[in-house]
């Protein structure tokens, strides 16, 4: 156990390695940092069972961009004791992880190492920018650590990213499932836990004790005894195999029921399901919360699995409540969905397979549902998006030309496909299988078995077009992408003159 001592010197830094991309070199952006752009997420200032000398530190950027850290600076205590070196990076949702030495987190490898020594008593922790700017705090007070023990050795872990320097915002880790008291590099165990002030909660209800498989449900945001309230920010992680995000509205407290103008924002992160984003703030003038209790937003999914489970959103850390002038704290609590046990199976034995023809590809699967009405197929468009093909009554289906949304298919592609069993208003969960088709050439766009000077010309006719212009020849986009550009130039580059046999 070591009672006193300081962060004493920093090691070799290391390289980022960045990577061109297309014909012209794009780069890694990194955002420039606000106070809380990164924060001190968990100090394991005990050490661990093994040595009282493991102590590291854990860095979290709740942010969606990557944050510089060069020229950045640790203060202990007020003294200045180590410099992030040029390539020091934290990744959008992502951790920066400092040991004492490379065997200080067994198992996980260290993105900075250096000397370091934690009083048990307690210090104050800064993470300071390359202009002096002040971005966190841990343990401002000075005292004692707010978390964290000698005896068991757990770490002291930030419950909420935006909760600030207090007490209350902090927890002993529980550890990460195994022997160790602490969760390096991952979600903290307290994570979700609350920050008790007074009278604020914030409370995700369904609209339904429980559902069948099938059913679309809403998911009701309210908060309760509330001062002040201007705006806030939920992002909800959920199970995307066993619930499908549908839509999201606003409620009626923040706008006092249409009274007053708000903006109202949803949509998933980067379009992948799994992950919502919902916000809402006043728009006016006069900057004024709203007070007391009420409903915030209403989501809306359908249950696409999970018989007999109890299914539940989880609020992420980078959740927020906020007045006109600073963050509120809450506490919040989410009931779960309990999920009937049914009938409704999978699509089975999917498998994709070229077709007795060229640029076909066919779909076979098995029947689960006795009585279904048919089944849905879909594919994945250039944009990530499920386009529907046809509805078929038998477990077959051949995408070629002349199919809607489908066939004109590009060889050496690889292509998504997903298929729903449907019943009335009821729909199974989809399976997925994805294929190509190889008997031709990618980048012989009028398909004549030869890429020569007539795919390039007929390259140039459409070049820079989108796919949202009227005439947008698909075969051209050979990189599948939605746009006619240099990528697919350089498909024709790749393969001049070669003829398919």
């Amino acid at each position: 156990m070591k009672i006193s001592g300081k962060i004493r010197r920093g090691l070799a830094g290391w390289q980022l390695v960045m990577m061109a991309m297309g014909l012209v070199g794009n780069f890694m952006v990194v955002e420039a940092a606000a106070p809380g752009a990164v924060v001190i997420n968990e100090v394991a200032w005990a050490g661990s069972p093994v040595s009282a000398n493991d102590e590291w530190l854990e860095l979290y950027n709740p942010g969606a961009g990557p944050v510089d850290l060069a020229g950045w600076k640790i203060r202990d205590d007020g003294v200045d004791a180590f410099t992030f070196p040029a390539g020091s990076n934290v990744a959008g949702g992502g951790y920066f992880l400092i040991e004492d030495s490379e065997n200080a987190v067994p198992g996980i490898a260290a993105d900075a190492i250096y000397n370091m020594s934690l009083a048990n008593s307690g210090d104050t922790i800064q993470l300071i920018d390359s202009n002096g700017v002040v971005i966190d705090t841990v343990n401002g007070s000075g005292g004692a650590w707010y978390a964290g023990s000698s005896s068991n050795f757990s770490s002291m872990e930030r419950i909420a990213a935006n909760g600030g320097d207090n007490a209350a915002n902090f927890a002993a880790s529980t550890g990460n499932g195994g022997t160790l008291m602490a969760t390096p590099r991952a979600v903290n165990s307290v994570v979700g836990g609350s920050i008790p002030v007074s009278g604020t909660n914030l409370e995700g209800e369904w609209n339904v004790a429980k559902a069948d498989i099938g059913d679309t449900v809403e998911f009701k945001v309210q908060v309760n005894a509330v001062d002040n309230l201007f705006s806030y920010g939920l992002v909800l992680n959920y199970d995307a195999a066993k619930l499908q995000y549908i839509d999201a509205a606003a409620g009626t407290f923040l706008s006092a029921a249409g009274a007053v103008p708000t903006s109202f924002q949803k949509g998933l992160e980067s379009n992948q399901p799994g992950k919502l984003q919902i916000a809402e703030a006043r728009t006016t003038e006069i900057k004024a919360g709203a007070n007391g209790t009420g409903e915030l937003a209403v989501i809306t999914f359908k249950v696409l699995d999970g018989e007999g489970e109890a299914l539940a959103p989880v609020l992420a850390a980078q959740s927020f409540l906020a007045s006109p002038n600073a963050d509120i704290n809450f506490t919040a609590m989410v009931n779960p969905l309990n999920v009937n046990e049914g009938t409704l199976q999978l699509v089975t034995n999917l498998v994709v397979s070229q077709g007795t023809e060229r640029y076909q590809l066919k779909l076979n699967w098995t029947a689960s549902l006795s009585n279904t009405d048919h089944y849905r197929v879909e594919r994945l468009d250039a944009h990530g998006q499920w386009k529907v093909l046809a509805g078929v009554t038998s477990t077959e289906f051949i995408d070629q030309d002349g199919v809607a949304s489908g066939g004109r298919l590009i060889p050496q592609v690889i292509y998504q496909y997903r298929v729903t069993a449907v019943k009335g208003a009821v729909t199974s969960v989809p399976a997925a299988v994805s294929g190509q088709e190889t008997r031709g050439l990618r980048g012989d766009n009028n398909r004549s078995d030869l890429i020569d000077g007539r795919d390039l010309e007929n390259l140039a006719k459409h070049f820079a077009e989108t796919d949202v212009l009227a005439g947008f020849d698909v075969l051209v986009d050979t990189t599948y992408d939605g746009r006619i550009d240099g990528s697919d130039l350089i498909d024709i580059g790749a393969g001049f003159a070669q003829k398919y046999v």
